[in-house]
């Protein structure tokens, strides 16, 4: 179908999807989820075409893992579905209200956006996600996926759009770009007649072009550059722990730890055996002079290390002398996304907190958890590493505008 065709069709059905009933829409949202497990050898197997085709152009082991679809990750899919169906819907609730002393009384009442469009790399869990979280908050949804997850995203959005027709709601609720090439990416960043905001999902030359080329308003999920700093009172066999967790559990998604910044007073003790439980994971090391002494087979670090997504088993090291070291080099370095301090010293813990500056901190826990289902969202359309309008792991909340109701009883302006 001719893109703007497309978009005119999605932008036509919009007030429809905002009539629905929230019971409409929870229906909807548990029978797709019971749809997608039903249908999931149909969808297994043509994620397989898209896994063989990866593996013949020599993608990444982190990209291959983001597209590889199996039937415990369908589950789990599935599973966000039920969870947003579970979550309350936010349309048509009262963020606030107030009376003039005019007697008008005002609310700020929670809306739906509209037409959302999403443009994502080899992630077909962002299919159902952005589904989801945009049919629950009243959104119609138009997704532009790559090339590379392009069998599976075809077979997800068929097995969805199914289920929308069996409840007479039209399919164009829910809309894929097939078509793969770029031209087409940046012509759909210019249908501000039809799409009302745009969301990006991917790498840091994706985001980049969208910010670049949209005419439509755009909400930035960055690239993780995700931090963890291992301060001189850390309890070092919980930092092993941890570091091995957010390192090595999935090393292609963006809340995965990229850098390591160490206390200098604790290198001796914790890099021996942090290097030799990374180690069973193969992870390299790219460190500092200091770090790299106590790190077999260290490679020494670029000030290009410091500052990657890796999105591999490499793990840059930067020791410091101080909390304020620490702090610095991270804002220096991050890129807004996760993250985390491990230390037993609750003072310094809460300066961490405070000062580094990222939509999510933590103290004692992976950043692996910057998550929308481990957020209690259900899903997330994104990571918005932004300030304006949204910040962080992006759930329903995050998909709706507002407008004010005014009740007055003839009151005329002076």
């Amino acid at each position: 179908m001719n893109l703007e065709n497309l978009c005119k069709q999605a932008a036509s059905v919009k007030y429809q999807v905002q009539k629905l009933s929230e019971n409409e829409k929870n229906t909807i949202l548990l029978q797709a989820a019971n749809e997608l497990i039903t249908q999931s050898n149909y969808i297994l197997t043509e994620n397989e075409k898209d896994i063989k085709n990866g593996i013949k152009k020599g993608m990444p082991e982190g990209l291959l893992d983001r597209l590889k679809l199996t039937a415990e990750r369908i589950e789990g899919i599935a599973e966000g579905l039920r969870q947003i169906a579970a979550l309350s819907d936010p349309i048509g609730e009262i963020i606030e209200q107030f009376e003039r002393p005019n007697g008008l009384y005002i609310e700020k009442c929670r809306v739906p956006m509209g037409v959302i469009g999403i443009i994502y790399e080899a992630r077909p869990n962002v299919t159902v996600d952005a589904f989801g979280l945009c049919f629950k908050t009243g959104n119609v949804v138009i997704l532009k996926g790559g090339s590379d997850a392009l069998y599976s995203n075809k077979a997800l959005v068929d097995v969805l759009q199914s289920v929308l027709s069996k409840n007479n709601v039209p399919i164009e609720a829910l809309s894929l770009i097939t078509d793969t090439d770029r031209e087409t990416a940046t012509a759909f960043m210019k249908m501000d007649q039809y799409v009302n905001l745009l969301i990006p999902r991917g790498g840091a030359g994706l985001i980049k072009s969208v910010v670049q080329n949209s005419t439509i308003p755009v909400i930035e999920t960055g690239t993780g550059n995700c931090h963890i700093y291992v301060d001189e009172e850390a309890d070092l066999d919980m930092a092993v722990s941890i570091i091995f967790n957010a390192k090595t559990q999935r090393i292609g998604v963006c809340n995965a730890c990229e850098s390591l910044v160490i206390h200098e007073k604790v290198t001796q003790n914790l890099l021996p055996r942090l290097s030799k439980k990374l180690k069973e994971k193969n992870v390299a090391f790219h460190a500092d002079p200091l770090s790299a002494s106590y790190i077999e087979d260290a490679i020494p670090a670029t000030e290009e290390d410091f500052g990657k997504e890796y999105l591999d088993y490499i793990l840059s090291v930067k020791t410091v002398s101080d909390v304020e070291e620490a702090i610095s080099h991270i804002n220096h370095y991050n890129t807004g996304h996760s993250e985390a301090i491990i230390t037993k010293n609750k003072a310094t813990a809460d300066k961490f907190l405070r000062e580094v500056d990222a939509a999510c901190v933590y103290v004692n826990a992976s950043t692996r958890f910057t998550d929308g289902f481990e957020f209690g969202f259900g899903a997330e359309i994104g990571i918005s590493t932004q300030m304006l309008h949204a910040r962080g792991p992006m759930g329903l909340k995050e998909l709706t505008s507002y407008k004010y109701y005014i009740r007055g009883n003839g009151q005329i302006r002076g």
